[in-house]
């Protein structure tokens, strides 16, 4: 089978690839799309994710596809069924799996990571992380799914109330996604700052977003009762914290590199008396995330700015194709 394989170090290459075999809990799913995003970046330019990905491994832990086989012990999908698979896998025996924190787990492995993922025409998971999906989300919706879960995972380390003024930093996909996630929990005033006027815009006319600022030519009052970063770098995390009004909370999403950091008043911390709350993968959130793809809470499809095919990959990688806010990959000829 054709597979993309990470070979080192930004070095990617086609192999045809033997498929693999299913075992008992296992299910085999061929590939329809996979989602390419700041992990998968990571990856290639040897960094690590959720854990190390050590080459040769065939990357794409964001997947969709259809079930081609189950194991003999797999009940809860069966041959044919549309599905999309949470990469992270839990050893559920270590401390952070015992006492409900399973995201934290010492012995995380990872589909697309770890383990060959779905940049690949088919690849196998445990059956306990293969989601089915309705009708109404489609394939390539579907291949999404983890980050979205990712942001409601984020969503559920926070307390929100309808009467919050949220502001989310960061006009890449994650920071829309979150656009959508704080009102389809109810926040009566979403607020949106990026560097894109096009989506600034964008947001503003599809989303209902109140007000939006651009970072480069803007200030952002200290008016917010939660902010989401959803960038990642030391000077958004910093507008970020001093955004926030007295009582407020910050969501730190966006995904730093392991040896940065950020300037903080720790004054204002105590006086504002602020809860700064990091995010970590994505625990148990995908029936909700499916959820409120199924119900159009979410819409993901308009976010999707390129579809490219196996060989385009390493391009969006390295950054050789211009303009990508999401891209899919897209794998396999289901539809």
């Amino acid at each position: 089978m054709k597979a993309l394989v990470l070979t080192g170090t930004k070095q990617m290459e086609i192999q045809d690839l033997k498929k693999p075999e299913v075992k008992s809990n296992e299910v085999l799913v061929n590939t329809a799309y996979a989602g390419i995003c700041g992990t998968d970046r990571a990856l290639y330019a040897g960094l690590p994710g959720s854990a190390n990905a050590v080459p040769p491994i065939v990357l794409g832990h964001e997947n969709s596809g259809i079930v081609a086989a189950v194991g003999s012990d797999v009940t809860n999908v069966k041959v044919g069924d549309r599905v999309t698979v949470d990469p992270n896998i839990y050893c559920g025996q270590c401390k952070y799996c015992r006492t409900d924190r399973p995201e934290l787990c010492d012995n995380l492995s990872a589909v697309g990571v770890t383990r060959d993922g779905g940049l690949e025409e088919s690849f196998t998971a445990p059956a306990s992380v293969v989601y089915p999906i309705p009708e109404s989300v489609s394939l390539k919706d579907a291949a999404t799914t983890e980050p979205l879960s990712c942001a409601v995972h984020g969503m559920s380390l926070i307390d929100v109330k309808p009467y919050q003024k949220a502001l989310v930093i960061g006009d890449g996909f994650m920071g829309q996604l979150f656009v959508q996630l704080l009102q389809a929990y109810g926040v009566h005033q979403v607020d949106f700052a990026g560097i894109i006027d096009e989506k600034l815009a964008f947001n503003k006319e599809k989303f209902g977003v109140t007000n939006t600022y651009n970072t480069k030519r803007d200030s952002i009052p200290a008016d917010y009762d939660v902010v989401i970063e959803a960038v990642g770098l030391p000077q958004t995390q910093e507008q970020a914290v001093a955004a926030t009004r007295k009582g407020a909370q910050v969501l730190m999403f966006g995904v730093g590199k392991p040896d940065q950091t950020f300037s903080m008043n720790t004054y204002e911390v105590y006086q504002k008396q602020l809860k700064i709350q990091g995010a970590f993968i994505n625990p148990y959130a995908f029936e909700d995330a499916i959820a409120l793809m199924a119900s159009g809470e979410v819409d993901v499809d308009s976010l999707i700015s390129h579809e490219v095919s196996l060989e385009q990959v390493e391009d969006v990688l390295n950054g050789k194709i211009k303009g990508v806010s999401k891209a899919v990959v897209k794998v396999g000829n289901n539809q």
